[in-house]
Formats: structure tokens, C-alpha cells, sequence
């Protein structure tokens, strides 16, 4: 039978994270049904396949919210990591995997499709290990689960690609751990979701594992090579060293990318085994290769280069947040909760439209700034990732457009008005919670702008972080939003 004459529901878990936005919308190409299991559905809003799919909101740490969500379908897509959870991660993602399947049978689920990491030399990481932890705990009831093993994934706005890059990019002359020569395995992007796109159109469930990797296998000095060649960039001097731990490596990378060193931790300690796929694990048999082959490093660089030079980049490793982020939390939290609240307002009335007063506010951040004290918020940026914060150094998906629940700078996009109102929560490391919004609304033919920065102190330490910084407000805050109206002016 064709799937795509039998009624199938897909679910796609992870559906805001890199690999699942992506996922949703190549189903959807496929005109297949999807609903897809998220926190809160304003994360997804601003995403252009949002009105074509059914939406479940809630945790897949609660049961009934799995219940709910996977009631009615055929194939589940399992996206979900914890990795970012502390020390024991990997007993949290165990638990997360065997309720999804214990819940999947409940529903009468077809199939599950799990996309993890290649796991074959006996020097695994702990990444890796709780990774095929996960798919076992999927396998772990009646449904078949198809798990796809995949090594570093080439992509635009893929976090192994971006750190990839800016290594490369920033250092000509690099001290690297002995890790830069293990062999891995690559895999671009549009591959990973041919797969996935494939495995949902089978004609009756799988269960087994596949090793899924490109048609190269490469150290990760030579794909540094590659890129440097590919952007124009001289050959790098490599320089190995033993003392290079993965625990120090990943502060180095944290410090020299956008990548975060909580995030950098686990991608290189993948990288201290050999990600290689197993010919004996290979997936041709039951999804044969592209027609036209499978994409070679080279190409699948290009490609994500060509994206970011267009700025068209569609999803981002920015753009998932752990269960516990702070963003999860912070909407909607009442002033009558008994916290204090304190603010920085202000306004301005100008004659400059309305319209090009937004195209200032809505392209803020990122490669533009921050209108004025920018070496402000580059110092508050470095201490943010000296205290195990995201900095400043994630940028921004597009130059000048946002879209809800996608990260900027140090900040993720919670609510957005087109042409009227942006407000963004503050993602660094802070005794509390903070706010940046900016308003702009036409009366009586001038534009009014309100900006305001609203933070929830945490404790007597809240209090004592907000007025030591009370005088750089004075300075910054008044700069921002005279900026806003001056370049707006220029442009106009």
C-alpha cells in the first residue's frame, strides 16, 4: 500500500530544535499530516509551516500531556535531548525515552523514528552513551523503533557546523587536542531529512538500527582544511596537543565561537571517539540513497555557507531551550506574585514614521548592534559566558527580521507584534529575570516609542545587582533609543 493513501498522522517531537523545524516542513512538502509536541506554541508561531500542522501543547516529561499528543498516530518522531541538565543528564533522557515508548504502546503507535549519534568505538562519551541509552529505552516496548545514528551534521545554523567555522575562522594558527585527528563521519543536513522523510513513507514498521553518515570519512583537522579552503582563508597551522582535556577544549570553544561551553562539552566529547558508520549497520537495503548521490563535505558546506550568506538560514541550534530554560518559564509571570519590579522607561515622540522606526528596532542585535555602548554589551556578552552564560556571540538567525522564540544575542524573541511591539527575555546569566520591550504606535500623525527594561530581582541579590548597574542604565538605555530614532532618520 502507498502511506501516502493511507491516513497517517505524523508527530514530530522537538519540533522548535534544529533538526525537527526542519523536519516539519519537509513532511508538510510531502503533504503528509503532521501535529507536532511542543511547550508552548507561541515558540512555533512565527515559523511559516505553523498554520499547517496540528498542534499539541505540553511536556514530554508529563503523561498525559504524551497521552494526548500521541493519540491517532501512525509515526512518532523522537527529537528530544537533555543534554544541557547537569551531570546527570543521561538518566534524564532515559527516563524521558522509556515514558515516550511505554506511552506510544498505550496509543497503539506504529513506529517510532529516533535520530541519535553513531556509537561504535569502545571509547565512547558519555554524549554518545546515553544517546544509544535512548534509542534502547525506545526499543524497550512492543513498538518498532527505527533509530538513525548520525555522526556531525553539516548544515547552516547546525551548533557542530557553526563551531566548525568559527574555529577556523578566528584562529590561523590553532593549539588542538589529539582529538582533531579521530576520524568522524559527516552528514549534511539535507540528507539527515531525506532519511527522516523516508522513513516515514515505508510501507510497514522497522525495527532496527542504522548507521547514517556521507560519503567521506574525515579527521576533523581535515574538514577545518576543507572549510578554510572553501571560504578563501589560508591553510590552518595546526599544533596537537596532549593536554588539551575535553573539559578544557570546550571552555576554549566557548570563548573563541558562539557555541556555549555548556554546549560545546558534549560535541567534543563525541569527538574523542571515532564517529565512523558500520557498513554491517547500513540503512541502503531499507532506504536506498538519493538519486543523485549523497552529499560530500565540500557541497554540504557550500550549501550551509550559501544559506548564511543569504540570510536565509531556516533553523537554528539557538533555537531549541532546554525544559528547564529560563524562557520556558518567564511568560506570563503576574506583578502580583509579590516580587518586586523594577524598571528603566523611556519615551520618545518623533516625526520619523512609524514604519521606519520598527525596521530599526526589529533588525537590533546581531551584526547591527546595539545602538550605541556597544562595548557595554560586549563586556556584559563576556561575562556572561565567563559565568556559563550564552554571551552575545549567537547572533542572530536573520539580519532583520525576527520571528517568536528564536535566540538574539543573549536574548529570545517572547513576544513580537509585526510593526507595532518586540519583547525579549533576558537569557544571561542573572539574580532574576529581565525584560527589554519596545513599543511604537502613530498619534496624530508623529511616532511614539516607549522602551522598557522591567527585571524581577531574585533576593536581596537582585536588588544589589539592579542598582550597581543603575548608573551604565543611564547612559545605555537614553543612547539606545536616541540611536533608534537617528539612524531611522539617516535611513529615511
Amino acid at each position: 500500500m502507498n502511506p501516502k493513501s493511507e491516513k497517517r498522522l505524523y508527530l514530530v517531537t522537538g519540533a522548535s530544535g534544529y533538526v525537527g523545524g526542519r523536519l516539519v516542513r519537509t513532511l508538510i512538502e510531502e503533504k503528509l499530516d503532521v501535529r507536532i509536541l511542543v511547550r508552548d506554541w507561541h515558540k512555533i508561531q512565527g515559523q511559516p509551516w505553523a498554520s499547517s500542522v496540528e498542534i499539541s501543547e505540553g511536556s514530554a516529561e508529563n503523561r498525559a500531556d504524551l497521552d494526548s499528543a500521541l493519540t491517532g498516530i501512525h509515526t512518532a518522531y523522537y527529537l528530544l535531548h537533555s543534554i544541557n541538565l547537569g551531570p546527570d543528564f543521561d538518566e534524564i533522557e532515559a527516563k524521558m525515552a522509556r515514558d515516550f515508548a511505554q506511552a506510544a504502546e498505550a496509543a497503539g503507535v506504529s513506529q517510532i523514528v529516533y535520530l541519535g549519534g553513531i556509537a561504535n568505538d569502545k571509547n565512547i562519551s558519555k554524549h554518545l552513551a546515553s544517546r544509544a541509552r535512548t534509542g534502547a529505552e525506545l526499543a524497550s516496548t512492543s513498538v518498532p523503533v527505527m533509530e538513525l545514528r548520525a555522526g556531525i551534521i553539516i548544515g547552516s545554523g547546525s551548533a557542530s557546523f557553526e563551531m566548525l567555522r568559527h574555529l577556523t575562522h578566528r584562529l590561523p594558527i590553532m593549539t588542538t587536542p589529539k582529538w582533531v585527528m579521530n576520524r568522524t563521519h559527516p552528514i549534511a543536513i539535507r540528507d539527515i531529512l531525506y532519511y527522516l522523510k523516508n522513513a516515514a513513507l515505508l510501507p510497514a514498521p522497522v525495527g532496527k538500527v542504522f548507521d547514517i553518515g556521507g560519503p567521506e570519512v574525515l579527521t576533523y583537522a581535515d574538514m577545518m582544511q576543507k572549510f578554510a579552503k572553501l571560504s578563501g582563508l589560508k591553510k590552518r597551522i595546526i599544533v596537537k596537543i596532549p593536554v588539551l582535556t575535553p573539559g578544557l577544549s570546550s571552555l576554549w570553544i566557548g570563548l573563541v565561537t558562539p557555541v556555549p561551553t555548556a554546549l560545546a562539552r558534549p560535541l567534543v566529547g563525541s569527538l574523542i571517539s571515532e564517529v565512523v558508520a558500520d557498513p554491517a549497520k547500513s540503512i541502503n537495503a531499507t532506504i536506498p540513497p538519493p538519486p543523485e548521490g549523497l552529499t560530500d563535505v565540500s557541497t554540504a558546506m557550500t550549501l550551509a555557507l550559501s544559506k548564511i550568506s543569504a540570510h536565509s538560514v531556516e533553523t537554528r541550534w539557538s533555537d531549541a531551550t532546554s525544559p528547564t530554560a529560563p524562557w520556558q518559564k518567564a511568560q506570563g509571570d503576574p506583578e502580583w506574585a509579590g516580587e518586586a519590579v523594577l524598571r528603566d522607561r523611556r519615551e520618545v515622540i518623533t516625526d520619523v514614521s512609524a514604519e521606519k522606526i520598527w525596521r530599526q528596532i526589529e533588525g537590533i542585535g546581531g551584526e547591527h548592534g546595539w545602538f550605541g555602548s556597544d562595548f557595554l554589551w560586549w563586556a556584559r556578552g563576556l561575562i556572561d559566558r565567563g559565568v556559563g552564560g550564552v554571551g552575545l556571540r549567537r547572533g542572530r538567525r536573520d539580519p532583520d527580521f525576527l520571528r517568536i522564540g528564536e535566540s538574539l544575542d543573549f536574548w529570545r524573541v517572547e513576544e513580537l507584534e509585526p510593526g507595532r511591539r518586540l519583547k525579549l527575555y533576558a537569557e544571561m546569566v542573572l539574580p532574576g529575570k529581565a525584560w527589554l520591550e519596545f513599543t511604537v504606535d502613530s498619534e496624530n500623525g508623529k511616532t511614539h516609542i516607549v522602551q522598557e527594561a522591567t527585571f524581577y530581582p531574585r533576593g536581596l541579590g537582585g536588588q544589589l545587582y539592579w542598582h550597581a548597574i543603575a548608573p551604565l542604565h543611564l547612559f545605555v538605555f537614553p543612547t539606545m533609543i536616541r540611536n533608534i530614532v537617528k539612524r531611522a532618520r539617516k535611513d529615511a
